[in-house]
């Protein structure tokens, strides 16, 4: 019996039951143990604030769902089911009679629906089984799809129909769709110099290569000898397109190797959207085959919009992320310092390190207007890793000029924890640059290590062996409890500047910043205020000992070659006696 026909027989279903109350969920396994025609494997979840988890994380073939367990409406909650469940089947329970019941069921996206009062063992396993069944035939169909592409196969009808019940799901649920159109620039040449034979393979790959980029719930299919179309599903703004065109044409620009030769091409793209472009499969399609022409008039791999404003959003996008490439490679990225004063010797206990752009055209561009497009295209990554290259070395030249105990902060994106091979690759960086690391300090925020916590904390406490410290960012703003950081490796809060600058203003912020000092203390963590610009909120953060602040009230960021003269300047101030400060 080959895999196929194993999928087939399999009598055995992964259940997760969402059902509030114990004693239906027990009776339910009554019902499971009174059938020997299937097994169950059962996860049940009583309640919603576990529901989240339990979705993202558990395996199941489907959803036995109690109507009586929703925070909105049955269709709201149907909705979320769909989207977090991956388009798992859900089976709907209530007290409703059948007839009742169903429609609105049906309407709302379950597979089915079954009257608690009218339910047996019987009806309750087949239920169960034919929403498994009917979502193996359409993963069956989705990859027939993707068969079909590869081997030529053109069905033009089920692609339309593939259309038109996107349409329909995206207008139920309040979001666009996407129809791609690529066309192949110029492959009757590839046919022609490498023969018919190489250029089916050649589509076959680069069908292939284009599956791999796309999302479960998108669609692929061959329409024409040289051209393809792409329905993309789920689409909530013009940054879901960006991120999917981005992969596209990073596919469709790498040369795809043919018996050994790498053959490079190029495709034109038009990009329709619902409902923007039109509201029927064959309006949508006309709109993106209109637009791919458009592309055309572009040289290499281009692709443009049928709607002018978000081909323009799009465009932008695109292009700051292009511009960030070249910034990277071609030494535009720069470091600014701000200092760090120790509130009980008036002395620069350190410096925050901060990425600044320095764009041929734009000038200095803030982190504000490129680190969000850096964070959405992975670049912050490797712009990270030369952050912190670049404030050891600045580390090493701060001690030649007589500051050798000066801290370097530098801040760690929530992306950099997505690379598995984040430790090692910083160990090889501060090894190679031989500097102390008890004076390398990271910066990170909470969402930094809600993606994989276990993963974060394994790498923090990796790091922390090295002698590398961490401070945690932006401390009020989000949700964690200073409790909790204990068990991490972090010996420094940053009290973030909004509540620093309400001070004198709102006795909530007063309240707040001294629940923060006296936490930390007991925790054995040093506090720095950011965002300090009076002398009223530095007198306030001095009077209840704040240990470190900073702020335009003494520096704001600067170049090196500033704060080098920053430094020297307030050594001779010293000198001189604590009034000339």
């Amino acid at each position: 019996m080959n895999d196929d026909q194993d999928a087939w027989s399999q009598t055995n279903i992964r259940l997760l039951i969402l059902m509030p109350e114990l004693s239906e969920y027990l009776w339910l396994c009554h019902f499971f143990r009174q059938n020997p025609e299937i097994t169950v494997d059962i996860t049940w979840c009583p309640d919603l604030a576990d529901c989240e988890d339990l979705i993202s994380n558990a395996q199941f073939d489907v959803v036995l769902w109690d109507s009586a367990m929703f925070v909105t409406s049955q269709t709201v909650f149907l909705q979320y089911l769909s989207v977090a469940g991956d388009n798992r089947p859900v089976v709907a329970l209530g007290p409703e009679p059948e007839a009742f019941g169903l429609p609105p069921a049906r309407v709302n996206g379950a597979a089915d629906y079954l009257c608690k009062g009218n339910l047996d063992c019987w009806n309750l396993g087949r239920a169960l089984l034919c929403a498994m069944f009917r979502q193996k035939v359409g993963d069956l169909v989705q990859g027939q799809l993707g068969r079909d592409v590869a081997r030529g196969f053109i069905n033009r009808d089920l692609f339309f129909d593939r259309l038109q019940q996107a349409l329909l799901r995206a207008e139920r649920q309040g979001q666009r769709v996407a129809l791609l159109h690529i066309n192949l620039d110029d492959f009757r040449s590839v046919n022609d110099s490498l023969g018919y034979q190489a250029g089916d393979q050649l589509i076959m790959a680069l069908a292939e290569r284009l599956r791999e980029k796309l999302r479960r719930v998108d669609s692929l299919m061959r329409i024409g000898g040289d051209e393809f179309a792409i329905i993309i599903e789920r689409v909530e703004n013009s940054l879901d397109v960006t991120q999917i065109i981005r992969k596209l044409i990073s596919g469709l620009n790498e040369p795809v190797v043919i018996e050994g030769k790498p053959v490079a091409l190029s495709a034109s793209v038009g990009i329709a959207t619902f409902p923007e472009a039109g509201n029927t499969p064959e309006m949508l399609l006309r709109q993106a085959n209109r637009a791919m022409f458009e592309a055309k008039r572009d040289s290499g791999t281009s692709y443009r919009f049928y709607n002018q404003q978000l081909h323009l959003t799009v465009g932008r996008q695109l292009t700051l992320e292009a511009d960030l490439r070249s910034a990277l490679r071609g030494r535009q990225l720069e470091l600014y310092y701000q200092p760090r004063i120790d509130l009980v010797t008036e002395e620069v206990r350190g410096v925050e390190c901060l990425l600044r752009w320095n764009h041929p055209e734009r000038g200095l561009v803030g982190p504000d207007d490129f680190i969000p497009a850096a964070e959405r295209s992975g670049l912050i990554v490797p712009i990270g890793y030369w952050v912190i290259e670049q404030a050891c070395e600045r580390l090493k030249e701060a001690a030649s000029l007589g500051y050798p105990g000066m801290v370097f902060a530098v801040n760690l994106s929530f992306r950099q924890f997505h690379d598995r091979k984040m430790t090692e690759t910083i160990f090889r960086i501060i090894y190679n640059a031989s500097v102390d690391t008890s004076l390398l300090e990271l910066e990170l925020t909470e969402s930094a290590m809600m993606h994989d916590p276990e993963y974060a904390q394994r790498c923090l406490r990796e790091l922390n062996q090295l002698g590398i410290s961490f401070a945690l960012d932006d401390f009020g703003t989000g949700f964690s409890s200073l409790s909790n950081l204990q068990h991490l490796p972090i010996s420094l809060v940053k009290i973030d500047k909004s509540f620093v600058q309400k001070l004198g203003e709102s006795g909530d912020a007063e309240h707040i910043i001294r629940a923060i000092i006296s936490l930390s203390h007991s925790l054995q963590m040093s506090v720095v205020a950011e965002g300090v610009e009076t002398a009223g909120q530095l007198e306030f953060l001095r009077q209840h000992h704040c240990d470190e602040v900073q702020g335009y009230f003494y520096a704001k960021p600067m170049p090196w070659s500033d704060l080098v003269t920053f430094l020297e300047n307030r050594n001779a101030m010293a000198l001189t006696g604590p009034d000339a400060l």
